[in-house]
């Protein structure tokens, strides 16, 4: 039996020098990193509001590093707005192999071009450094201002996958000379009628993609001691791709895990000291998120009801402005840990609006280092300063009795609590 290691890491003795010269992270062929306590980490600031959560975010993933005797090596590169006013380019190459050299980075909300260009900035690296999960983690944290009755029952991990499905952006626009070549193929090889004034998409769902995604799923479940894994499809529906999802991951169950892990066709439903893996319809999925948080706790999913998901999870906890969230090839070992939100253009340089999104990414990566005793530091700073009702505005308005501070106001709070 093969598995790959999520997250384990050779820490490396002291390495800060008087120059402040970072040491590159490395990845063995096992997928374990390698990390000294001074690594050279890239970071792309972001647009819009970048210009305020960044600097807040770094001053207390930099807090929490030095109490550990680690200094991190920041490194800036130019994507989206700032790097085509710069550069011209809204990806330029060298960003892009910067991020394959360094392996891990960390990034801002970027903007996306209108009219032409890339689809988007974000996914375009997804895809071209072939980050196949992303990894979303949805939490409560005390007081904070939530629509639903008992927040604190939520406490998942999404496994989305990220280069499949129907945003691989395999598609045709309607009367175009492509979408007329492509009905005229369905038509005669399958006998498939699709109107002539329609858009067509592929939705690509591969055993390989499909595997190292969920695979991914079930290590982070061993490691992290979790007792639930779901796969989340539609294959009621479309049998031949979600519906080929779930039936996968019920066979790398039985093929790799079946040692630690069980599914519930197997047993039904008494796993014993094992994981329990069952799947569920992506609709019904969706209710009982809401209705029976409790009785989910890693899901494993496709692209685009991942995307749903975990907005969906979000929204229950805080919404997308506390929501981090990580793209990760553990098989080669590139991360790029990432604001799940906007840019929020209209509230750039005002030092207001919330940093938890990209801070709590970056304890998303301190966590993927190796470096829990700073990741789980910074939780805990963050849930005591939200706890003591210190935030910033979109969480004031919505709480009695609350501090309202700006972003760097509240980064220093918490940095003062480690």
């Amino acid at each position: 039996m093969v598995r790959l290691t999520l997250g384990f890491v050779h820490l490396q003795g002291p390495s800060v020098c008087s120059t402040h010269m970072g040491q590159q992270i490395t990845v063995a062929d096992n997928g374990k990193l390698n990390v000294s306590n001074n690594p050279t980490i890239p970071f792309i600031a972001g647009d819009g509001t970048g210009v305020d959560i960044w600097p807040a975010a770094k001053h207390v993933l930099d807090t929490a590093a030095r109490k550990y005797g680690r200094e991190i090596d920041w490194i800036e590169l130019l994507a989206g707005e700032k790097a085509f006013n710069e550069t011209g380019d809204w990806l330029p190459q060298e960003t892009i192999e910067k991020l394959s050299e360094y392996l891990i980075s960390i990034k801002g909300p970027l903007t996306t071009p209108i009219g032409g260009g890339f689809r988007s900035l974000n996914v375009s690296i997804r895809q071209i450094l072939d980050l196949y999960v992303c990894l979303r983690p949805v939490r409560w944290f005390t007081n904070v201002p939530s629509p639903v009755k008992s927040p604190h029952l939520v406490n998942m991990v999404i496994f989305r996958e990220n280069t499949e499905d129907i945003y691989a952006g395999l598609e045709v626009e309607a009367g175009s000379p492509e979408a007329t070549k492509l009905r005229s193929l369905l038509h005669d090889a399958l006998g498939w009628n699709v109107a002539a004034d329609a858009g067509i998409g592929l939705k690509p769902v591969s055993r390989s993609g499909s595997q190292r995604l969920q695979r991914a799923a079930l290590n982070y479940a061993i490691r992290r001691n979790r007792k639930r894994v779901h796969w989340v499809h539609k294959g009621n529906i479309m049998k031949f791709t979600e519906g080929a999802f779930r039936n996968w991951g019920y066979d790398l169950v039985r093929e790799e895990f079946s040692d630690v892990a069980i599914g519930w066709e197997d047993c039904n439903g008494q796993a014993g000291d094992k994981i329990l893996v069952q799947d569920t319809i992506a609709d019904i999925a969706l209710q009982q998120v809401l209705t029976r948080p409790a009785e989910f706790d890693v899901i494993a999913t496709m692209n685009l009801n991942g995307d749903y998901l975990s907005d969906a999870l979000a929204a229950q906890v805080g919404g997308i402005g506390i929501a981090p969230g990580a793209n990760i090839n553990y098989m080669t070992g590139h991360g790029v840990f990432e604001a799940t939100h906007g840019t929020a253009p209209k509230y750039a340089g005002q030092d207001k609006v919330n940093p938890s999104s990209v801070l709590l990414s970056g304890v998303l990566m301190f966590e993927h280092l190796g470096w829990d005793d700073a990741a789980s530091d910074i939780i805990n700073a963050v849930e005591t300063t939200i706890k003591e009702k210190i935030v910033t505005y979109d969480f004031a308005r919505m709480m009695p009795g609350a501090t309202e501070v700006k972003c760097s106001e509240f980064a220093a709070a918490v940095a003062d609590r480690l």
